[in-house]
């Protein structure tokens, strides 16, 4: 087993009522190799600063909660391994999102967000229950499969050049989950979702498609895919080329 290294994390810290600005503040800590970014916040949370605050719940990559810059990328602390970085690692909270107190930040604008866009299945008409559940064959669930691996760990938010100078684009996770239920056969509420995907200044013609989305996301959902072809079928549908699927 190999020994431990110290290391300097420099974490940004916003104490409102104390602080006008973020500070920067330096811990050294003594990292075992096994350690992520999450224990390290932790061991300092636990040992050293009681007042630093941090969002974690499960440590195994699937809550999302734990998302955090570092080294200036959005990053789920729970599976940055502190091994894969030098002697000094710069935390931060995720950015294009307000700070409430040090590495937690405010997530209501993207929840809304996400409520517009309906990510749940709509049914115009609702069958009896005596005929059983809604069918699917494999090619059919593989059409959106990709897109509902997202936890709406909000990386791609973080890493979105539009969001940093535009906080009313929808953004990377809610078009991907529109698009997401917009391709499910058992789905037909993409009519009521286009009318926002298509929106000139909030919708995917906001999208510059740098791609960045997709390099941080953890899950490997794809979101700037499924923004370019919602641009394809928004566009199709404009034209008439490609009806919208408003009845099932």
């Amino acid at each position: 087993m190999s020994e431990a290294r110290v290391v300097k994390f420099e974490v940004l810290r916003y104490r409102p009522g104390e602080d006008v600005e973020p500070v920067t503040q330096t811990y050294e800590v003594s990292c075992p190799e096994d350690w992520r970014v999450l224990d390290a916040l932790n061991h300092i949370k636990d040992e050293i600063d009681p007042t630093l605050s941090h969002r974690w719940s499960c440590r195994m990559g699937v809550c999302g909660s734990c998302g955090m810059m570092v080294n200036g990328t959005p990053k789920l602390t729970c599976s940055a391994f502190v091994r894969d970085y030098g002697s000094t690692i710069t935390v931060a909270p995720l950015a294009n999102f307000p700070i409430v107190r040090d590495l937690v930040v405010e997530l209501d604008s993207f929840v809304e967000k996400l409520r517009r866009v309906k990510p749940w299945i709509i049914r115009k008409l609702e069958k009896d229950l005596e005929y059983g559940e809604y069918l699917q064959s494999p090619d059919e669930l593989e059409r959106f499969r990709q897109y509902s691996m997202c936890i709406n760990c909000t990386l791609c938010y973080a890493a979105c050049p539009v969001l940093a100078h535009d906080e009313e684009f929808l953004g990377p996770a809610a078009i991907a989950l529109a698009h997401r239920y917009n391709q499910d056969s058992r789905d037909s509420g993409e009519a009521e979702r286009f009318e926002v995907l298509a929106a000139g200044g909030e919708g995917v013609w906001s999208c510059t498609y740098s791609n960045e989305c997709s390099e941080v996301c953890p899950k490997h959902v794809d979101p700037a895919q499924a923004i370019q072809r919602s641009k394809l079928l928004s566009a199709l549908q404009w034209t008439g080329l490609w009806p919208r699927r408003d009845t099932r």
